[in-house]
């Protein structure tokens, strides 16, 4: 009798597992398909939007070639600069805002502290481009939108926000025991002191994180460094028709545009491919962080 019943369970177990791993075989065939795809379009020789074969007839490396050759019509390798540039430079500002918020949130207790973080949570809920129209005119009033300040101007946008994001690395520094902020002000440091001294090089995790969260995603305008590699509709608001200050974002999709689609397309595929090795590189090379930093979040 308990033979048969361990058998049972055995053979339910199994059956289990395997609805499980077939379900999630073709999720990852879901997942996967459109990559490859790009991928495989990257590569492929016959010019246009539209074939009747999946994998290419021919293979070719002049679709990458091209990006950086021919830069009458479409500069990449200039666009490419500027979003590097306006990424970097939106991250490293966007890092010191999370920071900073979290440790005041965590570590401070002020009045409007609980109503702060209410209003940050509701504001997340709504995407940022409710407010495109207000930040475009606030940035022309101020003259940012001409010119070289365009740059300045997206960074602004990608970075403003950022400190509404404050809710993991908060969490991450509430685990810190907070007596190890007292025995430093008794010994007459000061909150700057023990921010930067003290409990920064104790959160290497949330940094990371930080950092890759920036890098990758984020609320708020979409802070950080991943914002100027996807985000086409404040920069084309933006940038208008200053064509030397376009963002990857704008260049890609010009590409599809009626009048280049066809010599393009392919291209197209190609800078994708591009702009996302780097990103894919950095995550998978700090993803240990990355674990650590959610996981003592949780925690706190």
């Amino acid at each position: 009798m308990a033979v048969n019943k361990f058998h049972s369970a055995k053979r339910k177990r199994f059956i289990n597992n395997s609805i499980v791993h077939v379900i999630l075989a073709i999720l990852a065939c879901v997942w996967v398909f459109p990559i490859l795809w790009v991928i495989l379009t990257s590569f492929r020789a016959e010019k246009g939007s539209y074939v009747s074969t999946f994998f290419p007839q021919s293979f070719t490396l002049d679709n990458y070639t091209k990006l950086f050759t021919d830069t009458t019509i479409l500069n990449f390798p200039r666009m490419f600069t500027n979003t590097l540039f306006i990424a970097v430079c939106s991250c490293i500002i966007a890092t010191f805002y999370v920071l900073a918020v979290s440790y005041c949130l965590s570590r401070m207790k002020f009045k409007l502290r609980k109503p702060y973080m209410n209003m940050a949570m509701i504001l997340g809920l709504f995407p940022g481009f409710m407010s495109m129209i207000a930040v475009y005119f606030i940035l022309k009033a101020m003259g940012l939108t001409e010119g070289n300040l365009i740059r300045l101007a997206l960074i602004l946008c990608y970075s403003g926000g950022a400190g509404l994001t404050f809710q993991i690395a908060k969490g991450f520094f509430d685990t810190i025991p907070t007596a190890i902020d007292e025995a430093a002000l008794l010994d007459g440091c000061t909150r700057w002191q023990i921010f930067s001294k003290i409990t920064l090089p104790l959160s290497k995790p949330i940094i990371v994180y930080t950092v890759l969260t920036s890098f990758m995603a984020g609320k708020a305008i979409l802070a950080s460094f991943m914002a100027p590699w996807l985000d086409f509709i404040f920069a084309k608001v933006i940038c208008r028709a200053n064509s030397d200050q376009y963002t990857i974002a704008i260049g890609l999709w010009k590409m599809l545009e009626k009048e280049y689609i066809d010599n393009w397309y392919t291209s197209f595929a190609a800078g994708a491919v591009l702009i996302s090795i780097p990103i894919a590189a950095l995550f998978l090379f700090m993803q240990r962080y990355y674990v650590d930093g959610v996981s003592g979040a949780v925690k706190g």
